[in-house]
C-alpha cells in the first residue's frame, strides 16, 4: 500500500514537473519556466541552491583569470581573449577577465546552433556587458550580425579583441562594439530594428543595477526578441530579487544543463532565456 502511494506521489511530481517545461522565444529546447507567483522566485532560489550546491563546486572551471590571455576553441578556430588582472580589484569592475558563465554562454549557442535549435545566421543580436567579448565573438562566428555593449571604459580591452579574433577569420557575421549605460535611452542603432537576441554573462551582480537593466532589457526586447542570461551562482539574495522583478515584464524560463554543451557544464552557473509578455 505504502509502494503504491509513493508511486502515485511520484507520478503526481513528475506530471508537474512536465508542466512547466516549454519553449521561449526562438530557442528550440523547452525551458523549465519559473511560474509567476508571489513566492515563486524564492522557490527557484531554494530550488537552484538545494539541487546544485554551488559552493561545492569548484570555481572558474574553464578559465584562468590571473593569465593575460584565454584561449578558447570555438567553431573551428581558437579565439584568444586578453584580459587584464590587474584591473579584477578594482571596486565595481569585472568585465576585465572571463568568467565561466562567458564560456558556458558562448558553448551553449554553438552547441544549440549544431545541434538545430538555434538559428543565429543573419539576426541582430546585442550583447550586454561584453567584458572581454569571447560571448559575443562566438556569435559573429555562428553567422550572428553582433552589436558588443559595455560602458566606456570598458571598450578598449573589448575591441582590441574583436580586432585580434575576427580579422583572421573569414566571418559569416559581422561584429562592432559600442558604449550603452544601463538605463539610459539606447542608441536606434541597438534599437532599429529591434534586436531578434539579447545576450548577457555576469550581469545580475548587484541589486542595485538590476532597475537598470531591467530597463535596458525592456528597450531592446520587441515580441519576437529572445534573451539568454548565464550568472554565476554567487549571491541568492540578489538572483531572487532580480528574478521577481523581472517577473514583471518577462517570461523566465531555466536551460536544463542537459542542453548546454557537454563539456560546459557547471553547477556554479545557471542559464536563463526571457521573452517580454
Amino acid at each position: 500500500m505504502a509502494s503504491n502511494e509513493a508511486a502515485e506521489v511520484k507520478e503526481e511530481e513528475e506530471e508537474r514537473e512536465d508542466a512547466t517545461m516549454a519553449k521561449l522565444g526562438s530557442y528550440g529546447g523547452e525551458v523549465r519556466l519559473v511560474v509567476d507567483g508571489e513566492e515563486s522566485a524564492a522557490e527557484e532560489i531554494m530550488l537552484l541552491w538545494g539541487i546544485q550546491q554551488p559552493t561545492l563546486s569548484k570555481p572558474n572551471s574553464f578559465v584562468s583569470q590571473s593569465s593575460l590571455k584565454l584561449s578558447i576553441d570555438s567553431c573551428g578556430h581558437s579565439l584568444s581573449i586578453l584580459q587584464s588582472p590587474s584591473s579584477l580589484g578594482t571596486p565595481g569592475v569585472t568585465g576585465s577577465v572571463m568568467w565561466d558563465s562567458g564560456v558556458v554562454l558562448g558553448k551553449f549557442l554553438e552547441h544549440s546552433v549544431d545541434s538545430g535549435m538555434l538559428v543565429l545566421q543573419g539576426k541582430k543580436i546585442v550583447e550586454l556587458g561584453s567584458g572581454c567579448g569571447l560571448v559575443g565573438c562566438i556569435a559573429a562566428l555562428l553567422g550572428g550580425e553582433v552589436i558588443l555593449t559595455d560602458l566606456p571604459d570598458r571598450l578598449r580591452l573589448l575591441r582590441k579583441n574583436i580586432e585580434t579574433n575576427m580579422k583572421q577569420f573569414c566571418l559569416r557575421g559581422s561584429v562592432t562594439a559600442t558604449e550603452l549605460i544601463w538605463g539610459d535611452d539606447a542608441d536606434l542603432e541597438l534599437v532599429k530594428p529591434m534586436p531578434d537576441y539579447v545576450l548577457g554573462s555576469d550581469v545580475v551582480y548587484s541589486e542595485g543595477a538590476v532597475e537598470d537593466l531591467l530597463e535596458t532589457l525592456g528597450q531592446l526586447c520587441g515580441p519576437n526578441t529572445t534573451i539568454f542570461l548565464a550568472g554565476e551562482l554567487r549571491n541568492d539574495a540578489i538572483l531572487e530579487y532580480f528574478l521577481e522583478a523581472a517577473m514583471n515584464n518577462f517570461r523566465i524560463g531555466r536551460v536544463d544543463q542537459n542542453l548546454w554543451h557537454p563539456d560546459y557544464r557547471s553547477n556554479r552557473v545557471v542559464l536563463y532565456v526571457l521573452v517580454k509578455k
